[in-house]
């Protein structure tokens, strides 16, 4: 019996150690998740295995990001030429090309140079160099937006991660920049941010962020009638910083669409071929 029990102590004693475990990882003191709240699912034109993007929408979104994102962040892996794709004309992305100053060279001289963009040339970066970013933001270098719908990834756990699967979600990163961009707020009462940094319970990283909110009602001025508010801003440019990350989204899905009715129908004739060879074969 005293052996029963001594062998069974240790074992309690790590049940009572495990839950006040749990207890203190419920507490406020506890070490928390990022981030805290989950981001805000929104409907998007693109979403779903037939969804498209809304052109209109990413032309608000292009100005979006010109008037107020571009001050800070680059977009080096995107052309102005594929500016085409979002229904404006050659000469259009010609003209929008022209407004952006690009370095060449080395000309006869041996020297580098600047010249007005062209639509070959990719969107400059407002920054010289890394060091140059970080200085002009506290030390916090912004992120490149050509590839960050697609990289600010937040998982939605079980059971939804297996529907995701078959209905090809991947709205995740502008569910994300859309939270981020309307979910600045004041701190909770008790807690501390570290000065220069600005609450946002919406950030992947940590409960605050060196980019103060950078967009507000009333910024943008829209030629369409759109609403000119932070919520609308806020999806526009998401959508815009979808189609940066994935351009051939729309031909991805219909090649994907075609090949699953070519398998479909290849399956059927290979069950059919089957039963007519060996109906009258004998087992």
């Amino acid at each position: 019996m005293k052996k029963l029990l001594a062998s069974i102590a240790p074992l309690a004693l790590a049940a009572i150690v495990g839950v006040s475990s749990a207890i203190a990882a419920e507490e406020p003191a506890a070490t928390p998740h990022y981030p805290i709240h989950h981001p805000k699912e929104q409907s998007w034109s693109f979403a779903g295995p037939f969804g498209t993007y809304d052109k209109a929408q990413l032309q608000r979104g292009l100005k979006v990001f010109t008037e107020v994102c571009a001050a800070c962040h680059s977009m080096d892996l995107v052309a102005f030429r594929t500016l085409e794709d979002l229904g404006y004309s050659e000469e259009q992305v010609k003209s929008f090309a022209a407004n952006y100053d690009v370095e060449d060279g080395p000309n006869g001289d041996g020297e580098m140079f600047t010249r007005p963009a062209i639509p070959a040339d990719y969107f400059p970066s407002p920054f010289p160099n890394v060091q140059a970013a970080a200085y002009a933001n506290n030390g916090a270098v912004p992120p490149d937006f050509s590839l960050l719908a697609k990289a600010r990834y937040v998982e939605r756990g079980f059971p939804q991660f297996i529907f995701d699967i078959f209905t090809g979600y991947n709205e995740s990163g502008p569910n994300y920049i859309y939270s981020l961009l309307t979910g600045y707020e004041e701190p909770p009462e008790g807690v501390e941010i570290a000065e220069g940094t600005h609450y946002n319970p919406y950030f992947l990283g940590s409960a605050s962020l060196a980019m103060a909110q950078p967009i507000d009602d009333g910024m943008v001025t829209y030629d369409d009638g759109t609403p000119e508010t932070l919520d609308q801003y806020a999806k526009d440019v998401s959508a815009f910083m979808m189609w940066a990350a994935e351009p051939h989204m729309e031909d991805r899905k219909r090649t994907g669409f075609m090949v699953i009715i070519f398998l479909a129908i290849f399956s059927s004739l290979m069950y059919l071929t089957k039963k007519a060879v060996y109906a009258n074969k004998e087992h």
